[in-house]
């Protein structure tokens, strides 16, 4: 079941449902090879520019969220450091990092699914996006497919905490 939970202006368009649901599938290639199950993609002009999931244990590198890995990907296919016109969407609420790249991108919109109350960006600890002092803007809609997101990442925290008892 899907539960929306629309974030300041944002609104679900045509399409949305359709896209996170391959960032969900990204997620699931993140949980395959043991890392947390997040997934992300950039989209622009209704073409997928950059794909991305959760990879900072097999990298070595503590940026390599989901979020940037796509927007990496993205700006590398459009050999240009900023995303004008683009949507990232991702299977979790993003991190103060996270957001802080997107709007150095310069990403016009932001979908998410499920929220994060340990370190989300977009209103759960903190809302970075509402800032009016901060120089850039992005259009926010979340919770597409939250539930869908939620439990993905509730069963890998059960399966890992299984395995830690062991």
């Amino acid at each position: 079941m899907n539960s929306f939970i629309l974030n300041g202006n944002g609104t679900i368009i045509d399409g949305d449902i359709g896209y996170m649901r391959i960032a969900l599938e990204l997620a699931r290639q993140a949980q395959d090879q043991g890392e947390v199950p997040v997934g992300a993609i950039v989209v622009q002009n209704d073409q997928i520019i950059g794909r991305g999931y959760n990879c900072p244990i097999r990298s070595a590198d503590p940026t390599a969220h989901a979020e940037v890995v796509a927007m990496r990907d993205a700006g590398n296919n459009l050999a240009n450091y900023r995303l004008p016109g683009c949507t990232l969407y991702v299977t979790l609420e993003p991190c103060a990092m996270c957001i802080g790249a997107m709007f150095h991108a310069r990403v016009e919109r932001l979908v998410y699914a499920a929220p994060d109350p340990k370190t989300g960006a977009c209103g759960s600890i903190i809302d970075l996006p509402s800032q009016v002092r901060l120089n850039h803007h992005l259009q926010v809609t979340a919770g597409v497919m939250a539930c869908e997101a939620s439990l993905m990442l509730k069963q890998f925290f059960i399966q890992k905490r299984k395995i830690a008892k062991l």
